[in-house]
C-alpha cells in the first residue's frame, strides 16, 4: 500500500515493477505523464486515453469547501444529462494520468469529477507522474499534504463534490452517483458513500489502503452507514502483506447487508493507474469492466 513503505528512499519495490516493464527509474521519469498517456491509448483498452474532440466537454473548475476553494477536472458527454461518479486519486494526486481516466468513464456516459485532494495546500497538479512520489523530494512535498486530511474532513468534501455535481446542468439528479477511489483514495469512497448515502449508489475502491484499521471510524465499520453497492479490488502484493483484510471487508459487508464484491487481482498496487510502474494492461481493464458493472445500477 501507499503508506506501507519504509521511507522514500525504499525503491525496491517499485525498482522490480519497472523492471518486469524494461524500464530504469530514470527512463520512466523522463516519459512524462502525457508521453506515457499516450501510449497507452492501444494497449489497455480500457483506462486508455480519451480526448474532448470525442463528443465531451472538459474542463478545471474550482469548488467552494468548509475549508476553501478546491480544484478538480470535471469532463462529460456534450449532450444531455448523465449519472455522475466522483473520482478520488491516488497519493501523488490529481495529474495527467487521471484526467485520461476521468475521460475515458466519460466516454462511458457519465459526468466525472476528478477532485484534488490536497486542495488545501496547492492547486494540482502538484506532481506529474507517480515516479515523482518515489523520489525523496516528492516524497517531502506529498507528505504534509498527506498530514492535512482525515476523516472529518474527507467527509465534508465529499458532501461539498456531491453538492456541486447535483448542480450542475450535465447531471441527471434522478440517477445515483457512483465513486471511486485509488490507493488513498480507496477509503476515501466508502466515507463519500457514507456521507451522502441517499445519493451515492455504488463505490469502488482500487488498490485501496487503509479500509481496515483499528480505529472505531475505520472504512470497514461504517459500511452500514451506506446505501451503496460495492468493490473492493485489491492488489496481490497489499494481499500478501494484510491477507486479513478481504476477510475484514467481507464480513463488514455482510453484516451490513451491503452488496459488496471482494477480490484479489493478479497485480500489484497501482495495477489500474497509467504512470504507475505496476501499471498491468490486462488486470486494468478487468478491473475497469467490474467498474462499469457497479454503475450499471446506477
Amino acid at each position: 500500500m501507499c503508506e506501507d513503505r519504509t521511507g522514500p528512499d525504499d525503491f525496491s519495490e517499485h525498482d522490480a515493477a519497472l523492471a518486469r516493464r524494461g524500464l530504469s527509474r530514470r527512463q520512466f521519469a523522463a516519459m512524462g505523464a502525457a508521453a506515457f498517456a499516450a501510449s497507452c491509448t492501444t494497449m489497455d483498452g480500457g483506462m486508455g486515453g480519451a480526448d474532448a474532440g470525442a463528443g465531451l466537454t472538459e474542463g478545471m473548475v474550482d469548488i467552494a469547501t468548509p475549508d476553501g476553494t478546491a480544484d478538480a477536472f470535471f469532463v462529460h458527454p456534450a449532450e444531455g444529462r448523465r449519472p455522475a461518479i466522483l473520482l478520488w486519486p491516488d497519493v501523488a494526486g490529481l495529474r495527467e494520468a487521471f484526467k485520461v481516466k476521468a475521460r475515458k468513464f466519460a466516454q462511458e456516459g457519465y459526468a466525472v469529477l476528478a477532485v484534488n485532494h490536497y486542495y488545501r495546500n496547492a492547486r494540482a497538479p502538484i506532481l506529474d507522474t507517480f515516479s515523482e512520489w518515489r523520489t525523496p523530494e516528492g516524497s517531502a512535498k506529498i507528505e504534509p499534504m498527506r498530514q492535512a486530511i482525515n476523516p472529518a474532513r474527507t467527509t465534508t468534501d465529499a458532501r461539498a463534490f456531491i453538492a456541486w455535481l447535483d448542480a450542475q446542468a450535465a447531471v441527471d439528479t434522478t440517477r445515483g452517483i457512483g465513486t471511486q477511489g485509488y490507493c488513498m483514495g480507496g477509503p476515501y469512497t466508502v466515507r463519500t458513500a457514507a456521507a451522502v448515502p441517499a445519493r451515492v449508489r455504488a463505490a469502488a475502491s482500487l488498490h485501496g489502503g487503509g479500509l481496515v484499521v483499528d480505529e472505531s471510524n475505520s472504512p470497514h465499520r461504517i459500511l452500514d452507514q451506506t446505501q451503496a453497492a460495492f468493490l473492493f479490488a485489491i492488489a496481490q502484493n497489499d494481499d500478501a502483506k494484510d491477507p486479513s483484510a478481504k476477510t475484514a471487508l467481507r464480513e463488514a459487508a455482510d453484516a451490513a447487508n451491503v452488496p459488496a464484491v471482494v477480490e484479489v487481482y493478479p497485480a500489484d498496487h497501482g495495477w489500474t493507474v497509467i504512470d504507475s510502474p505496476a501499471y498491468d494492461a490486462a488486470a486494468a481493464n478487468r478491473a475497469f469492466a467490474a467498474i462499469l458493472s457497479l454503475y450499471a445500477a446506477l
